[in-house]
């Protein structure tokens, strides 16, 4: 068995940033704010669409990125690049949805890939308040 030094570890748990919540809506009702545009907007930034597997995105921001993972109800990943600068780090988005009682659902958000410069504090603010305007928009 391989030992991993602790400078690894901590090197390989830098590079990801995950938040989750815990909305009071079904997921169906969560999946169909996704699928409308102030949902998409809610996640990806204003001017952003969620489309199906291989279809870029862009917001008003300057983010995009490329559909790389689209399962219905469950779940969406999608590469980031934070700007329109030529040699923006893509990173990986994914958002899983998870039936959580009668008419709860946990979203778990994990942001991985990161470069080594990454805001981690911003873009975990970034990913909560995304989960909050999608639970508002699902009421």
């Amino acid at each position: 068995m391989t030992e991993q030094s602790s400078e690894s570890v901590d090197k390989a748990v830098d590079t990801t940033v995950s938040v989750s919540r815990v909305v009071s809506h079904p997921i169906d009702s969560v999946w169909n704010v996704l699928m409308k545009p102030h949902g998409a907007e809610a996640l990806l930034g204003e001017g952003g669409e969620l489309g199906s597997k291989g279809e870029p995105w862009r917001a008003t921001d300057g983010s995009h990125g490329v559909a790389r993972s689209f399962h219905p109800l469950e779940q969406i990943r999608f590469s980031w690049h934070p700007d329109d600068t030529p040699d923006s780090p893509a990173s990986v988005v994914e958002l899983d949805l998870v039936k959580d009682g009668e008419s709860s659902t946990r979203l778990d958000v994990t942001h991985s890939n990161l470069h080594a410069d990454a805001d981690r504090d911003a873009l975990k603010a970034r990913w909560e308040a995304a989960l909050e305007r999608i639970d508002q928009d699902a009421l």
